[in-house]
């Protein structure tokens, strides 16, 4: 049997108080409408179809070609969403229709799966849990424990709104019954809009199959129509990744105060202070422990490296390299093993071999930076001459001595000394000496004369 998925996105979320689409908004760096297609093609359903209507564009631009866009133009209620999505799945003999909501991130696959087996021979079969406090959801209504209707808040009796089991807003169909019973449905109701759900009173009145799959979650059933509970889904899918971490060996001393995005990749024994966030497409390699308030923001980290109170971003940082305290990597950045990057040191674009350091203070941009060498406190490249930039090359092995400027474009050769308080505004040889009084003073060889 084929297996078709639709997921409704096409509503304007009113209550989130934001011009864009509402199953456009993240959580744990991962859009919820993404959340969501992530988790029915994990069920099995590889065929999805998304109805789209405000902002329809973000969806698109978030999914891509992964799926197929279907426009509701005027949204009149979850059953003619439905409506539309049917026009343009192609007719097929016999399939099972999943119908889910974009504003559902927490959603597992494996509970969409658990859903599919439990549907069976049924017309339909809804996905509900029970809740200690159910208003505003709809009501399972059972008769000789098949689900007989689902009847919303606003159209519930006083005896139907103290029923704890609800529904999701996710079902399977029989697409036979689905097509036929979706073109009798009306607006006979208190939003007067076209009700997907009055379809379960319809199977149950012609004495087809009508089940329900309880999850025993219910925080998965929770729907996001509005910034507190975005908010309360983004800490329940954070609790749930951080749990997924340290089941894979990733410490942790406060995963309260834990940040981890969805496309984050961690090895064993990397070890997270609090507060620290780990963002985009991050990876951090084994052995490595990152301090308290540090950021870092798709950026790769070597093995046994240790970042204390930093920010990185975009960057490439190699093994066994000591970072901070309060240092910032900025885009196009990559250390070399072994390399040390001190307190209130800035690198921007730039190449830093093994084992050099820049111990504090300096600010090192567009430069390419060779092994062994030493940068002293409180150089800087000046690389921007206000309209260009330029680059600056040291050398292996050179020494920068401190409060150095060095004016781009400019080269220093191989173990050349730069004495403490120069500006350098042209090429320095290898193996020299450059120091300043009231002028550049340089020796050549100086090293063969110790």
């Amino acid at each position: 049997m084929q297996k078709v998925a639709i997921v409704l996105a096409a509503g304007k979320g009113t209550r989130m108080k934001s011009v864009h689409a509402k199953a456009a908004h993240t959580l744990c760096g991962k859009p919820m409408i993404s959340w969501v297609c992530d988790a029915v093609r994990e069920a099995g359903y590889d065929q999805i179809y998304v109805v789209c209507g405000h902002r329809a564009d973000e969806i698109q631009e978030i999914l891509g070609e992964s799926v197929t866009y279907v426009l509701q133009e005027k949204q009149l209620g979850t059953g003619h969403a439905v409506q539309v999505a049917l026009e343009a799945i192609p007719d097929l003999e016999e399939a099972e229709v999943l119908v889910t909501c974009g504003d559902t991130p927490l959603l597992r696959g494996e509970t969409l799966a658990h859903l599919s087996e439990a549907h069976g021979d049924s017309a339909v079969t809804v996905l509900s849990t029970e809740l200690e406090s159910p208003f505003g959801y709809g009501r399972i209504i059972r008769k000789d424990r098949a689900v007989a209707a689902i009847v919303e808040e606003k159209d519930a009796t006083e005896d139907q709104k103290k029923v704890r089991e609800i529904n999701v807003g996710t079902y399977v169909f029989r697409l036979a019954f689905l097509k036929k019973a979706i073109s009798a449905l009306d607006t006979n109701n208190a939003q007067g809009e076209f009700y997907l759900t009055d379809l379960i009173a319809a199977a149950h009145a012609e004495g087809l199959g009508t089940a329900a799959y309880m999850m025993t979650n219910a925080n998965e059933s929770l729907g996001v129509n509005n910034r507190a509970q975005l908010a309360k889904a983004t800490l329940l899918m954070q609790e749930r990744i951080n749990d997924y971490w340290m089941a894979q060996g990733v410490g942790m001393v406060n995963p309260a105060m834990t940040f981890i995005d969805a496309q984050v990749a961690l090895s064993p024994d990397v070890f997270l202070e609090a507060p620290v966030k780990l963002k985009g497409h991050t990876k951090v390699g084994e052995g490595t422990r990152i301090g308290m308030n540090s950021e870092i923001r798709d950026a790769e980290i070597g093995q046994d490296c240790q970042i204390d109170q930093a920010v990185i971003c975009e960057a490439i940082v190699g093994n066994e390299v000591k970072i901070g305290p309060f240092a910032y990597l900025r885009p196009g950045t990559e250390l070399a093993d072994q390399v040390k990057v001190g307190h209130y040191v800035e690198i921007k674009n730039s190449h830093v071999g093994q084992g050099s350091k820049i111990p504090h203070l300096s600010y090192m941009g567009d430069a390419d930076i060779g092994a062994g060498v030493n940068i002293g406190c409180g150089s800087i490249t000046c690389n921007y001459d206000g309209q260009k930039k330029y680059r600056t090359t040291i050398e292996d092995r050179a020494f920068i001595g401190s409060n150095t400027n060095l004016i781009a474009p400019v080269t220093i050769g191989e173990h050349a000394y730069i004495a403490a308080g120069s500006t350098i505004r042209k090429d320095v040889a290898g193996d020299s000496l450059t120091f300043m009084d009231t002028k550049v003073k340089s020796r050549d060889n100086w090293n063969k004369d110790k």
